[in-house]
């Protein structure tokens, strides 16, 4: 429960003037939308952008933050956070009903989707120990995206 500013008489949250003095409350502002990154760290954001299937999303709230705007190497994970769900749509859409009708029997169409997993797996950890680890392709994208501001 906060206090008067003046005369440290207990007051509610709610209330605009003290019941004992009369003076008027200092108010609080509402949070910002910025706010709620507020307590994050680089890192857990880094980690947040791999995750599989919804990383995506949080890569665009890291990118479209002023709190991680000058922080090249999160936004780096957040490009190839990106990127990487950019190739997990086309394996999911493009290569893996291409290779249906080969491997219908041995299970070759889920392996491009598979693959795109492990990879998202393998960079979950690598953000997670603050390592800035770049894939073949979609690194040097990330990289040319980040070096464009």
């Amino acid at each position: 429960m906060p206090f008067c500013s003046q005369c440290g008489n207990k007051v509610a949250e709610h209330d605009i003037f003290c019941a004992r003095c009369g003076s008027r409350q200092p108010v609080t502002a509402p949070p910002r939308a910025s706010d709620l990154l507020a307590g994050m760290s680089p890192r857990t954001a880094a980690v947040l952008c791999y995750i599989p299937v919804v990383g995506w999303s949080a890569a665009v709230v890291v990118l479209a933050a002023d709190q991680f705007r000058g922080n090249r190497t999160l936004r780096f994970h957040a490009f190839q956070g990106l990127y990487l769900f950019v190739a997990w749509l086309i394996a999911i859409k493009v290569i893996g009903p291409m290779l249906h009708p080969f491997g219908h029997f041995l299970g070759f169409h889920n392996l491009p989707n598979a693959a795109i997993i492990f990879v998202s797996i393998f960079m979950v950890i690598k953000a997670s120990q603050d390592e800035r680890y770049s894939l073949p392709v979609i690194g040097e994208l990330a990289e040319k995206s980040v070096a464009e501001r």
